[in-house]
């Protein structure tokens, strides 16, 4: 075989080889894509499950407590949504409750106690931020969803739930199953989320309350 055939040789190769390195590299791409996409899946079913959690307590009281406790329900109402107040106008939500008699645990998994209240009442919050220790300038995959609760002498702390946010969303809907006098409220909280690539989520979730006076 001479200089030529073999030129022609490597040639032909390379063109039949070619589409099968292109979907290769196509594979892998999506593989990645799926990969990061289940990620973020799963960290949002857990701040879901957190969000939810928190909007089932609130304005939970136990029967002994609710004397005191309604003395501060004007001052510190139960659910609050705040519009339009976070990055890129995401909303935020906060929520307090009473203590119950048995294991009470904040959004980070700490476990309630009354010093972990104000008023007698725990809070939780949930918002989305700009990413910490990011400069200014520098592309970032989205914010932050950040979770608030009250350390052991009642002030609020943030702890990041996960990165990769772009906006949460909550809207109160009517509520059909409860009755207007029950005082029960339906929430549909939304989560949109990037990679900061080629990957954008949108996920929702519909949450009632239980404990509203």
């Amino acid at each position: 075989m001479n200089l030529l055939e073999c030129l022609v040789a490597l040639a032909l190769s390379m063109v039949l080889l070619n589409p099968l390195l292109k979907t290769s590299a196509d594979l892998v791409t999506k593989q990645i894509q799926h990969e990061k996409s289940q990620g973020l899946i799963s960290e949002a079913e857990r701040a879901f499950e957190l969000i939810g959690r928190a909007i089932r307590m609130a304005g939970y009281r136990e029967t002994q407590s609710s004397q005191k406790t309604t003395n501060h329900s004007s001052k510190n109402p139960y659910i609050e949504i705040q519009k339009k107040t976070g990055y890129r106008g995401s909303d935020a939500i906060v929520v307090r409750h009473g203590l119950s008699n048995g294991i009470d645990l904040d959004c980070i998994g700490n476990v309630l106690n009354v010093e972990r209240t104000k008023n007698q009442l725990a809070y939780q919050g949930f918002l989305v931020d700009r990413q910490a220790g990011i400069p200014k300038g520098v592309k970032v995959n989205g914010g932050s969803l950040v979770c608030q609760s009250l350390d052991r002498q009642g002030r609020i702390q943030n702890t990041t739930l996960m990165n990769g946010i772009n906006s949460l969303l909550i809207e109160e809907l009517k509520n059909p199953m409860q009755s207007a006098q029950s005082g029960q409220r339906l929430y549909r909280v939304e989560l949109q989320m990037t990679d900061g690539a080629l990957l954008h989520l949108t996920l929702e979730r519909t949450f009632s309350t239980r404990n509203l006076p």
